[in-house]
């Protein structure tokens, strides 16, 4: 009998295998600090909180469509890839549609808040990004829930940003400023996911 190791069916078990229990632990996660975020951005009437919260749901959203096609043929991951893609496009139409709101009718949030619940976000997803690290160049599906990290962790570091602009101007504006920011991220992100899935798709079609 052939060593598992070299068995290239045994490896991609294996792979699959990696994947799925990486892709339980970052949904886990997520969903918890989606909660957490919401409650807290609703709390401080936070712009950049809230974004993040968002963030959170959909990374929750887009790891357990992940898990679902972790087993399943290059097709099936591209259409996840293009449904991660439309998921962030959306958020970033959220964060936009809100930030147009906060400048319309002004507000402060409690930095001590953003400042805070920033920093458990950013030790939260600093922990996936490192659990994803070694399966960013596995396949598409996983590319792309790696990039979503990988997004994850600049928006921490934006919010921490945002509640210092608040701090020190006494100001709504840097949290705006930051909500603009979150926007266009997503969408640069969006558009990157979408043509990899796209060229996938078409290089998979029948």
């Amino acid at each position: 009998m052939a060593d598992c190791c070299n068995d290239k069916a045994c490896e991609l078990d294996a792979l699959r295998g990696r994947q799925s229990s990486t892709l339980k632990w970052v949904l886990v996660i997520n969903a918890v600090m989606f909660v957490v975020e919401l409650t807290a951005g609703l709390m401080s009437g936070s712009l950049s909180l809230l974004a993040d919260s968002l963030d959170m749901l959909g990374d929750a959203l887009v790891y357990g469509f992940s898990l679902y096609v972790v087993a399943r043929g290059a097709r099936m991951k591209a259409r996840a890839a293009l449904f991660k893609g439309i998921i962030m496009a959306l958020f970033a139409l959220f964060v936009l549609g809100q930030a147009i709101y906060r400048i319309l009718f002004p507000h402060v949030p409690v930095f001590e808040v953003i400042g805070a619940i920033g920093l458990l976000a950013l030790a939260a997803n600093g922990i996936c990004f490192f659990l994803l690290w070694r399966h960013r160049s596995d396949d598409i599906n996983m590319s792309s829930v790696w990039l979503c990290s990988r997004n994850d962790l600049i928006a921490n570091v934006s919010v921490l940003f945002a509640a210092a602009g608040v701090w020190l101007t006494h100001s709504g504006w840097p949290d705006i400023l930051v909500g603009l920011a979150l926007a266009a991220l997503f969408v640069r992100s969006a558009l990157f996911v979408l043509r990899g899935a796209i060229r996938e798709l078409r290089a998979t079609s029948p």
